[in-house]
């Protein structure tokens, strides 16, 4: 499975062998757990392990909430009161599943940021961050569909709103917004497609994360030195590298125990921080929120669509060069989702012949403004859109394409980045010195 030499799953008993003959899946569980993991990783690394419980926690409470919810405008919300009140234990599946939501997202971003850091993106791993990133559009849709169940207030004119964003494409933009909606507004037939579409989704997340790890079971795992392992021989990849099992799996089971301690004591003790009050009112066509916000995962996105208005000199420039075809809306859609595909297409965006970003002194600078750049977003997206807000998301807006579009490859060619060692053993025992080099000299 993977391209660093190791040891094989060799089966022993008559049992074993026939077997692996016939479904070699004992060969397939040893291969994956005892693949040979780069041994100076360090806790930034524990976050795979995190969404991996993220996906089958929701994935479980999900079918569970799915036996007592009914898919019906005049029947949703009720059944979630249902499920709240009468269900044993709902009320804690509920909460379970809503904060699971959350804690997936913050994951999958202090996953993401991690890659962006140490170029885990770089050669030859382009397909794993392609496919990863496909899995966060995943997540996002379904999230969205998720959040759309409940039948609130903030459901019903969260749909109105993103729904509408397609109507925004031209010459298509309606049929599509009219074939997502199931008619030509948010109604019934909405909330039967999300439903069904809520429930599909984390089966094709589920897919496309076994093909995620198989990606950089063959390639490798990156690690922060971003240092390749030796190759050349078993004796060599075994100085650069420990077992996944059971140096990796302890570390990172430790790690998921203290996150799931917080994540609990959070749905025990504040279930509903992170939910919006208007939410808890059954859904009214009629009667519009003042102020329509989406669960915080989104805001930074949703701060990048609301900075591009009419006033806006290059969403002007963009609609005389085109006759008016990209307006104001269009645009705010385009460059939301070109926030995103920018991330996914980093891997040629970055010049620099160093990948990890410990050996990149310049490059350490703009990766830290932006991690502050991405938190401010999310804050102004939660603000009204109004001045200054408008015109502060604007300036947040032009340094996330900025970063990825004119920095990065320019650092490619400006910086110095300093020399990273030559091997991952050098780097190990820069931080953890043998013990024979580290013993102390006998007294006189």
């Amino acid at each position: 499975m993977s391209g660093i030499p190791h040891d094989h799953y060799e089966p022993k008993s008559n049992f074993e062998k026939w077997l692996d003959e016939r479904l070699p899946i004992v060969g397939l569980i040893y291969g994956t757990i005892m693949i040979p993991t780069p041994k100076n990783l360090n806790w930034m690394w524990i976050w795979g392990i995190v969404l991996a419980f993220c996906l089958v926690l929701q994935i479980v409470t999900g079918i569970i909430l799915a036996m007592h919810y009914t898919p019906h405008v005049s029947m949703a919300f009720d059944s979630v009161e249902h499920i709240m009140r009468d269900v044993n234990g709902g009320w804690a599946i509920r909460y379970v599943h809503a904060n699971g939501a959350a804690l997936f997202f913050a994951a999958v971003y202090l996953h993401i940021f991690r890659g962006l850091y140490y170029g885990s993106y770089k050669a030859p791993r382009e397909i794993t961050w392609i496919i990863g990133m496909i899995i966060y559009l995943c997540m996002m849709g379904t999230a969205f569909m998720g959040y759309v169940l409940p039948w609130g207030q903030m459901s019903f004119w969260g749909a109105t709103v993103i729904t509408g964003l397609f109507g925004a494409i031209p010459g298509i933009g309606e049929a599509i917004q009219t074939w997502l909606l199931g008619g030509p507004a948010v109604d019934n037939a909405t909330l039967n497609r999300f439903f069904s579409l809520h429930y599909l989704l984390p089966f094709v997340i589920a897919a496309l994360v076994a093909v995620h790890i198989w990606a950089f079971h063959t390639t490798g795992n990156s690690n922060p030195s971003g240092v390749e392992v030796r190759r050349g021989s078993k004796e060599e990849a075994k100085k650069d590298t420990v077992p996944f099992w059971p140096y990796y799996v302890i570390k990172d089971l430790l790690a998921l125990v203290v996150i799931l301690i917080i994540f609990t004591a959070f749905v025990g003790f504040m279930p509903n921080f992170l939910g919006d009050p208007d939410n808890y009112k059954m859904a009214n066509p009629l009667q519009t929120p003042a102020h329509i916000v989406p669960e915080w995962y989104f805001l930074p996105f949703y701060a990048i669509l609301r900075a591009f208005t009419a006033d806006v000199m290059i969403v002007k420039i963009a609609g005389f060069v085109t006759g008016g075809i990209i307006d104001a809306k269009f645009f705010g859609v385009l460059a939301m989702f070109g926030a995103i595909a920018v991330m996914a297409v980093v891997p040629w965006l970055d010049t620099s012949s160093v990948r990890s970003g410990k050996y990149r002194p310049m490059f350490k600078w703009f990766f830290w403004i932006l991690a502050a750049d991405f938190m401010f977003l999310m804050w102004l997206g939660a603000m009204p859109a109004q001045a200054p807000y408008s015109t502060w998301s604007l300036y947040a807006a032009f340094y996330w394409f900025g970063y990825f579009l004119v920095i990065l490859p320019l650092l490619g060619v400006l910086e110095k980045p300093l020399t990273p060692p030559k091997t991952i053993e050098e780097d190990f025992d820069s931080h953890y010195p043998p013990k024979d080099a580290s013993a102390s000299t006998p007294a006189e």
